[in-house]
């Protein structure tokens, strides 16, 4: 099967909650279609984080072409805006050579820079930087996260709620500029010069649920613990604070038990998968999967 025929250019993203299956039904449109594909899941940059981010196998990614899979060391910096600048680098050579390129993963924001750009947001005032980084030294991110729910409900929603960073961002342009962070984010859309189709996969609740905790099980078969344990020195980069890591950092600090632990990657892996379908049931149109069919 060749690829679809599209007016001109095109990025087809196929997202989905973590634990939906995107791999496996990306990389099969790929070959049907022989394109290449991009990821936009912001953990699988990194190198060292194969078996806790559900890195694609050697046998994956040796069966379609792959950009932005394991690029980065979690030495290095990047963000989303150099995210997006790369890949509209990377998109302006594809489309010479392919009518279509499909990009996958569940991160919502490096999605949304690829399709709306990144808007430039105000520095925060010196007052108001430091009022932030009081509440989060003396309160801890739980108490980030439900400042946030007070002052940009929406974005609260979806935001990872143990990401310090991006809750601080978002609580300082909110109280500077008086209005939601949500309501600044791409007000002025850039106009691509690419069309761009959007997916997102899904299953029915109980099935994605148990496919959730049965991956968590196998990652912890396939040497998540030990992962862990070797990437636990440099547990204060950012790029670890991430479900499947965390929770065993705070097993190895005396915090809670193995058990515990892998109970909680689950449970906040449930979690941040109805934070991604919030995300993207606003804009994208739902393939659904089910196992049983």
């Amino acid at each position: 099967m060749s690829s679809p025929t599209f007016s001109g250019p095109t990025l087809y993203i196929l997202t989905g909650p973590t634990g939906v299956g995107k791999t496996a039904y990306t990389i099969e449109l790929a070959q049907r279609w022989q394109v290449p594909i991009i990821s936009a899941d912001s953990r699988q940059f990194y190198r060292e984080m194969r078996i806790g981010t559900a890195y694609p196998t050697e046998e994956e990614l040796a069966a379609a072409q792959h950009f932005f899979v394991g690029m980065l060391s979690i030495h290095d910096y990047y963000n989303v805006y150099m995210f997006e600048q790369d890949v509209l680098k990377l998109l302006g050579e594809l489309f010479r050579k392919y009518p279509v390129v499909i990009m996958t993963g569940g991160s919502p924001q490096y999605l949304d820079a690829v399709c709306h750009g990144v808007d430039e947001m105000p520095d925060p005032d010196p007052a108001t930087r430091q009022f932030v980084i009081n509440l989060f030294q003396h309160n801890g991110v739980e108490a980030l996260h439900a400042q946030l729910q007070l002052l940009d409900p929406e974005y609260a929603a979806t935001v990872n709620p143990h990401d310090s960073k991006r809750l601080m961002r978002a609580l300082e342009v909110s109280m500077q500029t008086g209005r939601p962070y949500s309501e600044q984010l791409h007000k002025n859309q850039v106009q691509r010069d690419f069309q761009i189709v959007k997916k997102y996969l899904n299953r029915p609740r109980e099935e994605l649920f148990d496919r959730i905790n049965r991956r968590v099980d196998k990652m912890m078969e396939d040497g998540l613990l030990e992962e862990a344990r070797a990437l636990y020195p440099y547990r204060d980069l950012n790029a670890l604070n991430t479900v499947g890591y965390r929770e065993l950092f705070d097993h190895f600090d005396g915090k809670c038990t193995l058990e515990q632990a892998v109970t909680d990657i689950k449970t906040h892996t449930r979690r941040y998968a109805k934070r991604q379908l919030t995300w993207f049931k606003r804009e994208y149109e739902e393939i659904l999967l089910n196992d049983s069919k």
